[in-house]
């Protein structure tokens, strides 16, 4: 039996999943995913490996459906509940999807689904109560496919098994030192590790508590947060972003008892994209916490983190977690001294199997010796690493030069009058990229001369940027990413 589930059978009356408003134990999980699981099979002793895609919301009846077609021997294939029809069915198409499951407020969206052939169509309302057995999967088994966000071309199917999954949870539920007592909210998107491993199968591996909140909304966050249940946070920046500037707008009195609620918390975490350290600065103010960062990626999930106990130093990831070997390598995929600044190379059993139905992507990106290529340039220092930006979109290549955004980004959030800013290279004969930075403003306008000058006390020539465009928000992705690569263009149109 696959551990995961297995584990729920020592906390069978515990509540696993708070969602809609209702409490539900591990034994009603177990039973729920089994019912699922039942249905899948239609009598056959094992799914061997079909993949079963999902498009439901976040709560039990998610967490049920992912954990039936893992007791059925399928591969999960969680959809998107913000994405279009043309995207949701780009993932079906690939996948070669044998089942797709939907909630009943997306069947219209997959109504086209239904006139094809050779995909059965279920509802999340389908699994009646019946008995009968279930296959023993081997942990060595295809479990789910992630697909990334499709920086360059399609988005590409991340394929783990029953091991990578467990190696993820482990490696986080020893590392931040999970126990059952847990109460974690789950704000973040299902399609992704970030949400599916780091919150819910951690709290369920532990038999924790796991409550739900499908979309974000500040104060009904902090609505739950002064219940005194929740105890441990994640999230990506922009939410916490959001969170200060919510905060900001209540009364002393409100503001007071969130910061009180907050103290109380265990451990809080921030991820999937670099956190800003005025972000990290003001949220420390509040809640008395300082947030723990992390790196981590669809096809690895989490590989560093900071330490649980130990002072974390705005700016830095941490160490490599258990059963993870990291090294930083230079572009012929060689190691480079400490101090200097290369790719982060990742091995382990964390490590994703493949590429769904791409093996030359897949050999692409691991160097001859086994080692998966990152495309995220970092540096060791101080003990730990520390991010410089992705490859092809933060590290920018002007004049000789390799320049991090992330740090221009950092200096341009300290001025008063800048809320949010993205940076990046802008492709130019002369210099082979200059520098472009989108800022958000406080204000209605900003004296760029000022500006200048200010940024001169502040960054050496080479590293100040050459044009300014002004928006009201930056280009974003589903996890609140924002997307470079649109951000580009906005510069170059």
């Amino acid at each position: 039996m696959i551990n995961l589930v297995q584990n729920a059978e020592n906390h069978l009356q515990r509540i696993a999943i708070k969602s809609g408003g209702k409490s539900y134990t591990y034994q009603q999980l177990l039973e729920a995913s089994k019912n699922i699981a039942i249905e899948l099979l239609q009598g056959k002793d094992d799914l061997e490996e079909k993949r079963i895609a999902f498009l439901v919301q976040p709560g039990f009846k998610y967490t049920a459906i992912q954990w039936g077609i893992w007791r059925a021997g399928g591969i999960a294939v969680p959809l998107c509940v913000k994405h279009p029809f043309s995207s949701i069915k780009y993932v079906i198409d690939d996948t070669s999807a044998a089942v797709v499951i939907c909630s009943p407020d997306f069947e219209e969206l997959l109504s086209p689904l239904r006139n094809t052939a050779e995909i059965r169509f279920l509802t999340s309302e389908s699994f009646p109560e019946t008995q009968a057995n279930l296959p023993d999967i081997a942990m060595h088994r295809r479990a789910m496919i992630l697909y990334t966000s499709g920086t360059t071309g399609n988005p590409k199917g991340v394929v783990t098994t029953h091991d990578n999954i467990e190696t993820q949870i482990t490696a986080l539920t020893t590392s931040w030192e999970w126990h059952k007592d847990d109460h974690i909210l789950n704000v973040l998107p299902l399609h992704h590790v970030h949400g599916i491993i780091n919150v819910m199968s951690c709290a369920l591996w532990t038999g924790a508590c796991c409550e739900f909140l499908p979309k974000f909304d500040a104060d009904k966050i902090f609505e739950i947060f002064g219940r005194k249940e929740v105890n441990i946070f994640m999230a990506v920046p922009t939410i916490y972003y959001k969170l200060i500037a919510h905060y900001k707008e209540l009364d002393k009195e409100g503001q007071n008892e969130i910061s009180e609620a907050l103290k109380d918390f265990r451990l809080m975490v921030s991820g999937s994209a670099a956190l800003p350290v005025s972000v990290l600065e003001e949220w420390k103010v509040i809640s008395g916490h300082t947030l723990l960062e992390r790196y981590g990626m669809t096809e690895m999930g989490m590989a560093i983190s900071n330490s649980y106990r130990e002072q974390r130093m705005p700016g830095y990831i941490g160490l490599p977690l258990h059963k993870v070997t990291v090294r930083i390598a230079d572009e012929q995929n060689t190691e480079v001294a400490v101090g200097s600044q290369g790719e982060i190379q990742v091995k382990g059993p964390n490590v994703f199997k493949e590429y769904w139905g791409k093996p030359e992507a897949t050999a692409q990106t691991f160097t001859e010796d086994g080692w998966f290529k990152t495309g995220d340039i970092a540096v060791f220092e101080n003990g730990c690493y520390r991010i410089l930006g992705r490859n092809s979109v933060d590290i920018i290549k002007s004049g000789g030069y390799k320049i991090s955004a992330l740090e221009i980004e950092e200096i341009l959030r300290k001025h008063p009058q800048i809320k949010e800013c993205g940076v990046v290279g802008i492709p130019d004969a002369e210099w082979g990229e200059i520098i472009g930075a989108s800022l958000i403003l406080s204000s209605n306008e900003i004296d760029l001369d000022a500006l200048k000058d200010w940024l001169k006390d502040k960054l050496p020539g080479y590293k100040m940027p050459r044009k300014y465009i002004f928006q009201k928000d930056l280009p974003r992705n589903v996890m609140g990413k924002v997307t470079k690569k649109e951000l580009q263009k906005l510069f170059t149109n």
